[in-house]
């Protein structure tokens, strides 16, 4: 099982699953991160937090620790 958290930069993944509940989970869902989903890791700051993300066309800062509530599979480039 890897996690958000664990994706190198310049890697693509697919969402499987979001480990959390109530209004965490629902925040994470806000900012469009979804089951199914396909994101690309573009970046990581200096000391590894936050990281930067794209996915459905625009550019996403999500901390570490919600990037390990992520569950990811790779996807073919």
């Amino acid at each position: 099982m890897t996690t958000l958290k664990d994706v190198p930069v310049g890697s693509r993944v697919r969402v499987t699953k979001i480990n959390s509940a109530g209004a965490v989970r629902r925040r994470i869902m806000d900012m469009g991160i979804t089951k199914g989903i396909d994101i690309t890791v573009t970046n990581c700051a200096p000391l590894g937090d936050p990281i930067e993300l794209k996915l459905r066309g625009y550019t996403l800062s999500l901390r570490r620790a919600d990037a390990e509530m992520i569950t990811v599979e790779k996807t073919d480039q």
